[in-house]
């Protein structure tokens, strides 16, 4: 079985970090560096689906050719 939180590529975490403290910022969501195990699942959400929300709307930019 394998991790799903493994990098298919790892060069980009730092960027998916970077990401997901603008997207934090973005939703009123107040990160702290390092552990945030104490973010209710509501916020983590929000961040995340966010997140997805804009990586999709990106790809679909780029597949139009804008």
């Amino acid at each position: 079985m394998t991790n799903s939180n493994n990098k298919v590529v790892p060069e980009a975490r730092e960027a998916l970090n970077k990401f997901k403290y603008e997207v934090a910022s973005e939703v009123g969501v107040t990160l702290k560096d390092g552990y945030n195990g104490d973010l209710s699942s509501r916020d983590a959400g929000r961040i995340g689906g966010n997140m997805v929300k804009k990586l999709i709307e990106t790809a679909e930019r780029q597949m139009a050719g804008k």
